[in-house]
């Protein structure tokens, strides 16, 4: 079985879907191969760019080698202006190759006007049109290494990200031309989300054979003609170029849940799709990390649970994994205390995100998120005194908000800007299957048959086009948050922000 990461995301980790079912399929006594397209064909189009005609992209094409040895180690990290180059200097050069297929191409975000990754009918179209994909001459000149023997009866793509959409079906389309005798296989984050949906009737029939939805392994053993694994097996990264990746040293990902153990906030994916919560046991995830720390000696871990649980907090206070790790966490008693906060910095916690969404009381109920802003305050501010960065996620447009709740956001973040580290700012998309859906008058944003969100009016007249006049005039323009977005790692953001925390032992 060949199991293919495609592009485009951003490509500082190694690819945790894939790695998981590998952990499956090997430890069932099944062979499989893992294929990190999305970096192999990022640095094949940095390889193969086009003349260079301006002045920058003549200076980005000559330092592109250079550049990428640079994220590759601890220095630039240490000089934020020089990084903030490099990351241009590379997505540059990216840029001039996808301009040769009128293509909006970064190392995080693929877009052709040609076709929307939202509309089934121009997904069927990027895969007929395989050839035309920019990819198309790494597909061909990769695959077939992998392919030609037979080996591999199965090919399975884990399409997690709509940047990953139309690169999916152009691979796609390529495998089903060239190895028609191939079963295709296709999951991950995205496809379930199509799944979830109670509109859904596939029109892929023909070109994928099976589409997964939710965590993949029980099927693909079943394919593989083994049972079920009694216990979860740790995910394996071997066969993966972990020496490649930009960033400082391996990044090694791990989930120890899928779904969410709050699962109430009324605007979340997870409780509009109905994703049920499966976490790991902390005893396990702790064994499945020490395993995995010993194999791959990484530099940073990277959780990748949409909430880091409390038990699994506390266990790794009690249990350190010896290297710098970070999450997403809900704000709760535990880290308001200052005490266990510090036990969580001792135990390598660097940095959490935290997915604040409002600075006021009423928005903040109305979304059922399950706290108040004096535990906020007390969160941030014993995080702080442990030296944990913070990451914080602001949502603006939800219904309950109107300008003068966006302003009571603005006034919090500026009270509490000397505790955030970083920031990140979105628009509220309504999910189709939201609770709050029901009541309010909607407006598709795409006809696209596979749009997963919809807009809508909004009761209280904060439509989307007054929210990004307020965040550009209004709130990114005060001193205090200006100072704090511009510290955000371009394109990589949260993924490197760890690596500028100034902690030695993040990178060295």
């Amino acid at each position: 079985m060949l199991l293919i990461h495609p592009p485009v995301a951003k490509p500082c980790e190694p690819p945790a879907g894939i790695a998981r079912l590998a952990g499956a399929l090997r430890g069932a006594g099944f062979s499989c191969t893992l294929l990190d397209a999305n970096l192999e064909g990022q640095l094949f189009l940095l390889a193969s760019r086009p003349k260079a005609t301006d002045t920058w992209s003549r200076r980005a094409d000559r330092a592109a080698a250079a550049n990428l040895a640079e994220l590759r180690g601890p220095e630039l990290y240490s000089a934020p202006d020089r990084y903030r180059r490099a990351v241009a200097d590379l997505n540059r050069v990216l840029e001039m190759a996808g301009r040769t297929h009128n293509l909006s191409l970064s190392m995080a975000n693929y877009q052709d006007p040609a076709y929307s990754p939202l509309k089934s009918e121009d997904l069927l179209r990027a895969a007929a049109d395989f050839r035309e994909n920019i990819f198309f001459p790494y597909f061909a000149g990769r695959l077939p290494q992998l392919l030609g023997d037979s080996r591999h009866a199965t090919v399975g793509i884990s399409l997690n990200y709509l940047s990953q959409t139309l690169p999916s079906f152009a691979l796609a389309g390529y495998l089903r031309h060239s190895f028609p005798g191939i079963r295709l296989v296709m999951g991950g984050g995205l496809v379930t989300s199509w799944l979830r949906n109670p509109d859904w009737s596939d029109p892929f029939a023909g070109l994928i054979d099976l589409l997964v939805a939710g965590p993949g392994e029980d099927e693909l053993l079943r394919l593989a003609g083994g049972a079920n694994l009694p216990r979860k097996a740790p995910p394996d990264y071997s066969g993966l170029p972990l020496t490649e990746y930009l960033a400082p040293g391996l990044i090694l990902p791990y989930a120890a849940s899928s779904g969410c153990y709050w699962h109430r906030c009324l605007f979340c994916p997870e409780k509009a799709e109905g994703n049920p919560y499966r976490p790991l046991p902390p005893d396990q995830v702790l064994d499945d990390l020490a395993g995995l720390i010993r194999a791959a000696t990484p530099v940073l871990l990277h959780f990748l649970d949409n909430a880091i649980s409390p038990a699994l907090l506390a266990a790794l206070a009690a249990r350190p994994p010896d290297v710098p790790w970070y999450g997403f966490a809900r704000i709760d008693h535990n880290l308001a205390d200052p005490a266990f906060c510090r036990d969580l910095r001792r135990a390598g916690c660097v940095m959490l995100k935290l997915g604040l969404e409002s600075g006021s009381e009423k928005v903040l109920a109305a979304m059922d998120k399950g706290i108040d802003l004096s535990l906020v305050e007390r969160a941030l501010t014993a995080l702080h005194a442990a030296g944990i960065r913070t990451y914080v996620y602001l949502l603006f447009g939800t219904p309950a908000e109107s300008p003068t709740e966006a302003r009571e956001t603005l006034a919090f973040t500026v009270r509490h800007a000397r505790a955030i580290s970083w920031l990140n700012l979105a628009v509220f998309n309504m999910p189709l299957g939201s609770p709050e859906a029901d009541m309010l008058q909607l407006d598709r944003f795409s006809e696209g048959d596979l749009s997963l969100y919809t807009d809508f009016v909004h009761p209280r007249g904060w439509d989307r086009k007054a929210i990004r006049r307020f965040l550009d005039q209004e709130f990114k323009r005060q001193p205090a948050i200006a100072a704090i977005l511009r510290r955000d790692p371009p394109l990589f953001t949260s993924n490197h922000a760890p690596f500028f925390c100034g902690t030695a032992s993040v990178t060295e």
